[in-house]
């Protein structure tokens, strides 16, 4: 039986790692901190806790995600074509970062991919 991507990625430590690196590239970027702007402590832990949970889920592991939609997430918060550009520029060099196999890139990319028409607005 082939492993899921998940299992190749690394299970749920590796994801959580990825998640850790990403989040503060994307809140560290002029272009994307605006919404991070104004959200408390808490806030930014849940969120992150969600994209976890849902980075595992998609791959194909065991946690189970009990967040919104990625449409109704991200409705009404005007994310650009070039917000999006930006994003995925930050999860390559976050992928990079943690020499992520091609294929498994090649994966997550498609995966995030599949998100942007729920995502993207502006």
């Amino acid at each position: 039986m082939s492993k899921t991507l998940y299992e190749r990625l690394g299970g749920y430590d590796a994801i959580s790692a990825v998640a850790n690196d990403l989040l503060p590239r994307l809140q560290a970027d002029s272009r994307l901190a605006r919404y991070w702007q104004h959200r408390g402590e808490d806030g930014l832990k849940r969120e992150k806790q969600l994209l976890i949970d849902f980075l595992c889920s998609s791959a194909g592991g065991s946690l189970y995600y009990t967040g919104r939609d990625m449409k109704t997430s991200h409705k009404g918060m005007k994310i650009s074509e070039s917000d999006w550009s930006a994003f995925l520029a930050h999860l390559d060099a976050t992928l990079e970062a943690f020499q992520v196999p091609q294929a498994e890139r090649d994966e997550v990319v498609a995966f995030v991919q599949s998100t942007k028409p729920d995502i993207v607005e502006a």
